[in-house]
């Protein structure tokens, strides 16, 4: 079944690790997956979110100087 996502990607795996941690700590659930190849080649970690969680999600990471490469729509599989 395809759907559509947001998906934070990171330059670095030290970032994604660092964002699933304060994420999760913030009450999110987060799960990483594989970084999709046709959005990122830096990273091999992404991490799929709800479009009603981005801003917070977002303003969290800035907070805890979490640095992104961005938010992303990936037209992906569910």
């Amino acid at each position: 079944m395809n759907s559509d996502k947001l998906v934070i990607t990171f330059p670095s795996t030290h970032y994604a690790l660092k964002a699933e941690k304060v994420l999760e700590e913030a009450g999110l659930e987060i799960e990483l997956i594989p970084v999709p190849r046709e959005l990122s080649s830096s990273c091999g970690l992404a991490i799929p979110i709800l479009e009603e969680e981005e801003a917070k999600a977002v303003e969290i990471l800035r907070e805890n100087q979490v640095e992104t490469e961005g938010v992303h729509l990936w037209m992906g599989r569910k």
